[in-house]
């Protein structure tokens, strides 16, 4: 048996009134990459388009609509993957959200545990100006498609950089962190470089010397 009852509070407010009280008594606001989101980072993910649509007039905080598998239809607007992927309903989504959280199997369906050729999902979002997070990357063996060979950073490689995804959602945050670093290590700082590079010059002409 399913229940899909909307939360409110005695005070008439919903759910998502309570949840920006929050946001906002913990410093979390912005609009994406602002200087006050850059300070507390955060994306507001929610599955229900009509949530999405009204926290929109709550907080500019930046929202991604979350979408489940090609069978799934959304539970508050009973609207089928067809529809919310269409290029007209990313259209309209865009107004409230700055991209699309898809499961990852709609992104690039497996076979038997193998890759097989990726969907326009990606393409499409991009086109609308949407970013893409797809959901959810873990390192174990059997959430691991055979082609990567147990290997979750041959995964991430691939998703960044064939798939060209904008984000990932992974329940191992280290791993995410250590690709990261590895692929794009932090610049350093010009001034300190030269600084390093004139040391590095003084102690060889003394070896010289």
């Amino acid at each position: 048996m399913k229940f899909s009852e909307q939360v409110k509070w005695a005070d008439g407010k919903k759910y998502e009134d309570k949840f920006v009280e929050v946001l906002f008594k913990y410093g979390y606001k912005g609009e994406y990459l602002s200087e006050d989101w850059m300070k507390q980072p955060i994306f507001i993910q929610s599955f229900a388009p009509t949530s999405l649509v009204y926290i929109s007039n709550l907080t500019n905080s930046p929202k991604t609509f979350l979408i489940d598998d090609v069978t799934i239809l959304t539970e508050d607007t009973n609207q089928s993957y067809a529809e919310i992927t269409s290029d007209d309903y990313f259209d309209y989504i865009k107004d409230y959200v700055v991209g699309i959280g898809p499961w990852k199997d709609t992104v690039v369906p497996p076979d038997h545990n193998h890759l097989t050729p990726m969907t326009d999902l990606v393409a499409k979002a991009h086109a609308h100006n949407l970013q893409v997070h797809p959901y959810t990357f873990r390192n174990e063996d059997e959430f691991l498609h055979t082609d990567f060979h147990q290997d979750p950073y041959a995964e991430y490689n691939y998703w960044i950089n064939e798939v060209g995804v904008d984000g990932l959602f992974t329940d191992f945050t280290g791993s995410l962190h250590n690709y990261q670093e590895w692929t794009s290590p932090p610049k350093v700082d010009e001034k300190v470089s030269g600084l390093v590079n004139n040391i590095e010059a003084l102690i060889a002409s003394f070896k010289n010397g």
